[in-house]
């Protein structure tokens, strides 16, 4: 058992859309990544998606049934997306963010684009 700084941790990430390995307990990753600018729409067939924003803001773009509409996250908040439902985060200026999922959980879902990371890297 240790602990983990998630500013320390953050510190180490260079790059955007590349989500590391900060964590793991009962078959789920905590992952943390800095979003900066739009990602890809996606969703995932299996899995649901925790997103907790530890610095910076960004907003959830949903698609269901023709409909489009945004949440904005705050710094604090976090936000839960059910599997199957279309979503692309998008960030104004970097953010910093932290990922509650199944390991099994493809970054991109069900697209495979410039985005996807198929191997993720252990910070």
């Amino acid at each position: 058992m240790h602990k983990i700084n998630l500013s320390e941790k953050l510190s180490l990430i260079q790059d955007h859309w590349n989500p590391r390995i900060a964590g793991e307990l009962n078959g789920q990753l905590i992952k943390l990544v800095k979003f900066q600018g739009p990602f890809t729409w996606h969703h995932h067939e299996h899995e649901d998606e925790m997103f907790m924003v530890v610095k910076g803001r960004f907003r959830m773009d949903y698609r269901d049934h023709g409909s489009e509409r945004a949440e904005w996250i705050e710094p604090g908040e976090f936000i839960i997306v059910p599997r199957g439902v279309e979503h692309r985060p998008f960030a104004e200026a970097e953010c910093e963010v932290l990922l509650f999922e199944p390991a099994s959980t493809l970054n991109t879902g069900n697209v495979e684009d410039e985005f996807t990371r198929k191997e993720l890297e252990t910070i």
